[in-house]
Order: C-alpha cells, then structure tokens, then sequence
C-alpha cells in the first residue's frame, strides 16, 4: 500500500455562498465578521474564498459561516469543495495549531435549519475507492436521511448534522489511507421547495 501524504498536511476547502436576496452583501459581510477564523488560513477573491489548515478547523469555519448566513432566512446556496493531500498547501501549515477543539460553538436552536445537500466523494489513491465511497455514503445515515441522486448522494436533515456527517466522512476518508481526498458539496437551506419539518 502506497504510504499516506495526508500526515501532518493542511486540509483546504474553496466555497462560494449564494443569498438569493438583495441582501446578500449584508448577509455574507455578517457571515464572516460572526465566524472566528483565527486558527485558519483566509482568503477572499470575486469567486470564492479559501481556507487552509486543520481538519477540524476548515470543517469549523465553513459550517459557521454557512450557519450565520441561515440566520436571515432567506434562501441560501452554498457550494464548497474540500481537499487534503498532495501537494502541501504551505499557507494553511503556517497556521497549524495544537489545539484540535473548533472555535466556533453554534447554538443548534439558532444555527440549526433544515437543509438539503448533495455531495460527492473522491478518495484519491485507494484501489478500492469504491468500497470506500460506499461504506462512508452509509456512515452518513447514522447522521441524516440519505438518497442516491445523479452524480452524487444527496442528504436531507439539520445543517449541523449534515456538516458533522460530512467532517466524519472526510477524516474516515483520510484515515482509511486516502493519499488525497477530495469532496464536493451543495447546500440549499430555506428553499421555498422545502417541506416545512
């Protein structure tokens, strides 16, 4: 078996929020003032914006700043892409830090809407990618209600439950010998389509 190049590396997440209101400068400036993105990594462009660093921290961040932008209840977008593996992102490990507790505590009776997601996962590096794919897609029922959609796996549940669903997945992922792991995901929270659970 090839050895892991995830060890001690930087895991990175690009993501895009989407408020479909004419609020949304309001909504995304709220949502990145409300997030504490000081154990991470940070940039912004016209297109996305990066974070680099530990697992559980890019995981941390992005679900906080995702979970303050619900707080409006408008209907939001949210589409991010997260990887760990070869090559290093140096950025991220000039941040690297002892303590593996996230720093953003979520209150689940404020940030905990219903959502719908859909992700994809790619283990890079793992003959049996597959097997792996598989067995993480029915970890994620532990979590929340899961079904198969084209190209991906699509989940219905709380934001925070799917968010912890999606780090659980990542990190087994990883462990399970991945030499670079790759996952895709939407969100859709507050859509006019959704049932009222």
């Amino acid at each position: 078996m090839a050895k892991s190049c995830t060890k001690n590396l930087s895991a990175s997440a690009s993501f895009s929020l989407h408020p479909m209101t004419d609020q949304f400068i309001e909504i995304i400036h709220h949502a990145l003032n409300e997030t504490d993105t000081s154990n991470v990594w940070l940039e912004t462009d016209d297109v996305t914006t990066t974070v680099r660093g530990q697992i559980v921290h890019v995981f941390d961040v992005t679900k906080a700043i995702c979970a303050h932008a619900s707080t409006f209840g408008k209907h939001l977008a949210f589409q991010a892409t997260y990887s760990i593996g070869c090559p290093s992102n140096q950025e991220g490990d000039l941040l690297r830090v002892n303590e593996d507790v996230a720093s953003n505590q979520l209150e689940e009776s404020i940030y905990n809407p219903f959502a719908a997601a859909k992700f994809s996962l790619y283990p890079l590096g793992i003959n049996s990618y597959m097997d792996t794919i598989l067995e993480q897609i029915e970890a994620m029922k532990s979590f929340v209600s899961v079904s198969s959609a084209p190209l991906s796996t699509k989940l219905e549940g709380n934001l925070l439950e799917i968010f912890a669903g999606l780090e659980q997945v990542f990190q087994a992922t990883v462990d399970a010998g991945s030499n670079h792991t790759v996952m895709t995901v939407t969100f859709s929270i507050h859509s006019p389509t959704h049932q009222k659970k």
